[in-house]
C-alpha cells in the first residue's frame, strides 16, 4: 500500500489520529473493567487521502477486584469468561496495542497518538484508568486531548448517532456487528477518514 512521503506530523499538529473503541462491564473506569479494546490507524494515501493501513485488537480479562454490571454485559452480549474470548491479562494487551502504534508515530514523524473516538471521553477515561492501573509508563497518547467523531459527524452529515452518521454518509452499518471493539473502531475509521478527505477536498477546490 502506497504511503505519501508528506508526514502525517505537520497536518495535525504533530498527532497520529488512532481511532480506539473500548467495550466494557460498566461505566466507572475505576471499577468496571476494560473487556475489550482496539485500534485502527489511519494514514494517508499517494494522494494524501486518509486509508485505513492497520487494525489491532484484543479480549482482556477483568482485573482483580473488578466489578461487572450486568446491565453492560447484557447492552454488550459479551461473556466475559467465555473460553473461546482468549482473553488477555490487561497489560499485556495495552503494550501489544501500543507497538505498532509507536511505529507509526515514527514512521509518520508525529510527536504522539491522539485518540479518535466517538464521544471519545469515555474510551479515554477507561483508556488512562488502564494504563494507571498497569503502572504502564510508555503510552503514546496524549493524555487528555481528542478528536470526537460525533462532533465531526453533526458537521459533515447533521447526526451525532454513530449508526445514524454512517446511514447519512452511505457507510454499511450492521447493527449485529456493534458493541464489538473492533467492528466499532473500523467504522468509526472509516467515518473519520471519509470527513477529513472531505475537507481536504473542500479546500482544494477553493484553493485551485
Amino acid at each position: 500500500m502506497d504511503i505519501t512521503p508528506t508526514p502525517l506530523g505537520k497536518r495535525f499538529r504533530g498527532y497520529l489520529p488512532v481511532i480506539v473503541d473500548i467495550e466494557t462491564a460498566g461505566f466507572n473506569a475505576k471499577k468496571n473493567p476494560l473487556l475489550e479494546i482496539a485500534a485502527v490507524i489511519v494514514e494517508p494515501d499517494n494522494q494524501g487521502l486518509l486509508q485505513i493501513t492497520e487494525s489491532h485488537a484484543s479480549n482482556i480479562n477483568p482485573f482483580n477486584g473488578s466489578e461487572l454490571d450486568e446491565a453492560a454485559l447484557k447492552f454488550t452480549g459479551i461473556d466475559p469468561f467465555h473460553p473461546f474470548r482468549m482473553a488477555i491479562e490487561e497489560k499485556e494487551a495495552l503494550t501489544k496495542l501500543f507497538k505498532p502504534i509507536k511505529n507509526a508515530v515514527k514512521r509518520n514523524e508525529c510527536t504522539r497518538a491522539i485518540l479518535v473516538g466517538h464521544n471519545p471521553a469515555f474510551d479515554m477515561n477507561f483508556l488512562n484508568a488502564a494504563i494507571e492501573r498497569t503502572k504502564h509508563k510508555r503510552s503514546p497518547f496524549h493524555p487528555f486531548s481528542s478528536f470526537d467523531t460525533a462532533t465531526l459527524g453533526g458537521l459533515a452529515y447533521g447526526q451525532t448517532v454513530l449508526a445514524k452518521i454512517a446511514k447519512a454518509a452511505n457507510l454499511e452499518w450492521d447493527s449485529e456487528k456493534a458493541h464489538s471493539a473492533l467492528y466499532d473502531a473500523e467504522q468509526t475509521a472509516k467515518l473519520f477518514c471519509m470527513i477529513v478527505n472531505r475537507w481536504k477536498e473542500m479546500e482544494e477546490l477553493s484553493n485551485p
